[in-house]
């Protein structure tokens, strides 16, 4: 049983789009710290939600391409507990 030519060109297109789309890094927001950094970085950004205060991040930003902002899923990671 032969493939078409049409099928197999598909086939090696598609495989080609994945591995050249490389790999792609999920930006976790921590709901623990109320304060991230967004990071521009050669090739793309990154976010970096582990600061407790915007003095910590501001201090941590000092020197390079970083923006001090809220976190907007702070809290959300929490259950409140009732008793």
């Amino acid at each position: 049983m032969r493939m078409p030519v049409s099928l197999i060109l598909a086939v090696v297109l598609v495989a080609g789009l994945f591995s050249w789309a490389g790999h792609v890094r999920a930006q976790t927001y921590d709901p623990s710290y109320p304060v991230c950094m967004q990071l521009s970085e050669w090739g793309g950004s990154r976010v970096d939600c582990s600061y407790v205060s915007v003095a910590q991040c501001a201090a941590s930003a000092s020197g390079r391409s970083g923006t001090c902002v809220p976190n907007p899923y702070f809290g959300l990671g929490r259950r409140d507990r009732h008793y």
